[in-house]
């Protein structure tokens, strides 16, 4: 389901915030989370309503086993990394590069990234988006589309409620949470054998929220259905 409504900045915030790592500050967080989840008319009732019983479920389990449960899921394997230029590119060389143009993309949009964070992480991706116009996010979320629908299917595989957050993002974004058959049961395999070859929300900072003066490619490559390869590159700015 695609929406037609231009989702508020803040919501871009929330999604990227349930996606860190959940720490004692980002359990104080919950509550506001919630309200501003309940308060977004870009999300449809079911969506919303899927992500605040993802949000009761972790305020109301143990601290300890909600991270324990965090990092098994999303430190343990390629298919749930929530680095998504490792889903395309593995470690080649290749996700060096795309890692350079997107952190560019978003110096031009007056975003500071802190020393440890890569670019790629999804939670910088959406705080990325939250500063960003309508057709921006457009554009950027059909870009990456095909490794959050990658990456949904493996969260639905594994049950865990995590997947509403992603599909909560390709909504918002414009686009269809499609099912993915194949590539969601790669599990652990290394995504080299179904991609070409090829680490947070609190920590990005905003320093104006100006549209890029100019066009910055991000290049990102998968390997079509036949063997051969297929590239995509978004442009952002005007």
């Amino acid at each position: 389901m695609k929406t037609s409504t231009a989702a508020q900045p803040l919501t871009w915030r929330v999604l990227a915030r349930l996606l860190c790592y959940p720490d004692a500050a980002w359990r104080e967080a919950l509550p506001a989370l919630a309200a501003q989840l309940r308060a977004e008319p870009a999300l449809a009732a079911r969506r919303r309503s899927a992500l605040l019983e993802l949000v009761e479920e972790l305020a109301a389990a143990d601290p300890y086993e909600v991270e324990a449960a965090y990092v098994e899921l999303f430190d343990r394997g390629r298919a749930t990394a929530l680095h998504l230029f490792e889903h395309v590119h593995g470690e080649s060389r290749d996700r060096g590069m795309a890692m350079v143009d997107l952190r560019a993309t978003y110096a031009q949009a007056g975003l500071e990234l802190q020393a440890h964070e890569l670019p790629d992480y999804l939670p910088v991706v959406l705080e990325f988006l939250s500063t960003q116009p309508p057709e921006i996010v457009r554009g950027f979320v059909a870009e990456v589309g095909h490794i959050l629908n990658a990456l949904h299917g493996a969260l639905v595989q594994r049950k865990s409620r995590y997947a509403e957050v992603v599909a909560a993002a390709l909504e918002l974004g414009g686009q269809d949470v499609a099912a993915v058959s194949a590539r969601a049961t790669y599990a652990d395999e290394p995504m080299d054998a179904a991609w070409e070859e090829p680490e947070a929300f609190g920590g990005c900072s905003s320093r104006g929220q100006s549209r890029p003066e100019q066009a910055q490619p991000v290049h990102i490559v998968r390997r079509a259905p036949q063997g051969g390869t297929t590239s995509t590159s978004f442009v952002s700015g005007s």
